[in-house]
């Protein structure tokens, strides 16, 4: 009986296992189609036009106005002192470090360091302002205006500064 089984079954999965090894070319290519290549290239969408930023306040703008103002005026007082400053430092020439004219002249200059430290003062409030109105989204333009007036200020205190202390180094 096992035989009589054995026998068609053997016969059925030959036939069904030809089956599948028959080609007529009916199965789809697995290469790519030309609808899933990519033949098209567009540019970026160009950025949204920028909303222009709100103005500073009035609040702001005077004290704007204020901190320059008081730069100038520790300006002011820094070439009060300068004139002295480079009298007793050229006083000083050739003195030795520790003599009574180089202690003159370096209490002279320290003098002018603290008129610019005024004007370092009215700096860093600008900045402050600056970084307040950045963060806000708000105009800084004249704000940076005005920190770079100052800067040029304080850029020139800078090289009259260096200028003595090289002086008076030697």
């Amino acid at each position: 009986m096992l035989r009589r089984i054995t026998l068609p079954l053997l016969v059925c999965a030959a036939v069904a296992l030809s089956a599948c090894a028959t080609d007529n070319g009916t199965y789809p290519s697995l290469a790519k189609r030309p609808g899933e290549r990519i033949t098209a290239t567009w540019p970026p969408a160009p950025p949204p036009p920028e909303a222009p930023l709100p103005p500073l306040d009035s609040a702001t703008v005077n004290r704007l106005d204020l901190l320059l103002a008081q730069v100038r005026s520790a300006d002011a007082r820094f070439h009060v002192k300068e004139g002295r400053a480079r009298t007793l430092v050229a006083a000083a020439g050739r003195a030795p470090m520790g003599s009574e004219a180089w202690s003159v002249a370096t209490v002279a200059i320290a003098e002018l360091e603290a008129a610019r430290a005024q004007a370092m003062v009215a700096m860093s409030e600008l900045d402050s302002l600056y970084v307040s109105a950045r963060t806000e989204g708000r105009d800084v333009t004249q704000i940076d205006a005005t920190r770079n007036q100052a800067l040029a200020i304080i850029t020139q205190q800078d090289r009259v500064l260096d200028s003595l202390k090289g002086k008076l180094d030697r």
